[in-house]
């Protein structure tokens, strides 16, 4: 499998704001509690919004590169099988991130994407 030069990490506004002008991103609480930081390519975006953002607004897309990520990028099977982008080992390195986004979910799962994860 040939990697895609952006995955993609959705947080809250609230959980991202204090990392904005940090060095690195610690992630969201799921991440903490599962380990690793869960990410998603384009393709998988918008399921991810509807299942786990619904109904909120605001929500940030940060764009990452994935070769930044090196061996600590591991892609796992999830949903369906699909494979999924997930970071082990430390926090999002603020370096990564090539682009950011907001976004807003309706209460039934449903999101318009920004124009550059399309």
């Amino acid at each position: 499998m040939t990697p895609p030069d952006l995955i993609y990490k959705i947080a809250t506004e609230a959980a991202y704001a204090p990392a904005r002008h940090a060095t690195s991103f610690a992630g969201m609480p799921i991440d903490a509690a599962d380990g690793y930081l869960h990410f998603s390519t384009a393709a998988q975006l918008a399921e991810t919004l509807r299942l786990h953002f619904a109904g909120q607004s605001g929500s940030v897309i940060l764009g990452v590169r994935a070769a930044d990520l090196g061996e600590k990028l591991v892609w796992e099977a999830s949903r369906g099988g699909a494979l999924f982008p997930h970071l082990y080992g430390g926090p999002l390195p603020a370096s990564a991130i090539a682009r950011e986004a907001s976004v807003d979910v309706a209460a039934d799962g449903s999101c318009i994407l920004p124009e550059a994860v399309r």
